[in-house]
């Protein structure tokens, strides 16, 4: 690497968007220098040549020259932004194809699909529009992707479900879907050993405490009893002392009861599997505030 090219990394690393397919660092370094020495006119030609040719293209592969635009447009705007203009691409192709069925297993469409919902608000809502649509549903990448938003939202169940509807499709390739499948399942292990051994070690008796000060002494010919501790049981296990007026202490309440809120009680139908819905329309990727229809203000109340 060359020393000029360290500098910009350095520079740059913070705000270097990750793909999932990973970067290309020669890609990566050419995209740097350009924005570093203001080559902005070459970038600006590329991108018209690509808009020409998806205009012109008469070929019997349209969602080629989308690829490679997208391809293109990632590794040269590599911190993204609206300079890359990337979400509004992504949302083109996809409506741009969206009734074309040759194309709804094709593995380039489906990642594409699966980067737009990556840079939507709702992703899950996006993967049901393909799982209805029928997008996707041979393709291992699609249950991974889609698997992995229900893990980060923390619904492990679900996430292990759209895996055996994976399964179920016979998706491709087989051999990644199972080794994704049992990455998650280790991880649910993990994290529940891991719960144990903390409910475990809350059970455990603790060893007494060692009473830092001794009885008081009374002054007098008459005889005074005070205890150490003047709280809780203490003050009402001792006759003559003091007394508490006060509300009853929680943690002495025998008939008290916790209740624990359990999801599987809730659900008498049992775990649904992921089921396809009806979309006129995939979801929009962002909010469109300069689109809005006018309103009436005058009522507004602030």
């Amino acid at each position: 690497m060359a020393e000029g090219g360290d500098a910009e990394w350095e520079l740059s690393k913070e705000n270097i968007q990750p793909l999932r397919r990973g970067r290309a660092i020669s890609a990566l370094h050419q995209a740097l220098s350009q924005q570093q020495d203001g080559l902005s006119t070459a970038i600006n030609q590329q991108r018209q040549a690509f808009e020409s040719e998806l205009r012109m293209y008469d070929g019997d592969d349209p969602l080629d020259v989308w690829d490679r635009y997208i391809k293109w447009t990632e590794q040269t705007f590599p911190q993204g932004g609206k300079e890359s203009n990337l979400t509004t691409l992504l949302e083109q192709v996809v409506t741009r194809f969206a009734e074309e069925k040759k194309y709804h297993n094709d593995p380039r469409y489906v990642d594409l699909c699966i980067k737009f919902a990556e840079n939507c608000p709702e992703p899950l809502d996006i993967y049901r529009y393909m799982q209805a649509q029928g997008v996707g549903l041979t393709q291992a990448s699609f249950y991974i992707a889609w698997s992995e938003e229900y893990e980060n939202q923390g619904n492990c169940r679900k996430a292990d479900l759209v895996y055996q509807e994976g399964f179920k499709k016979c998706a491709e390739p087989y051999d990644k879907l199972l080794q994704f499948h049992k990455a998650l399942q280790a991880r649910v292990s993990r994290q529940v050993m891991m719960n144990v051994e903390e409910d475990d070690s809350d059970d455990e008796p603790k060893q007494p405490e060692r009473i830092s000060l001794a009885d008081l002494k009374h002054r007098g010919k008459k005889k005074a009893v005070a205890p150490v501790m003047r709280t809780g049981p203490a003050i009402r296990s001792i006759s003559g002392g003091l007394k508490s007026h006060g509300a009853p202490v929680l943690g002495n309440a025998t008939n008290s009861r916790i209740v624990v809120f359990d999801e599987n009680k809730t659900q008498s139908a049992g775990p649904s599997e992921p089921r396809f819905e009806s979309w006129v329309a995939p979801p929009t990727a962002r909010a469109k505030e300069n689109e809005q229809r006018p309103e009436k203000w005058c009522d507004v109340k602030v």
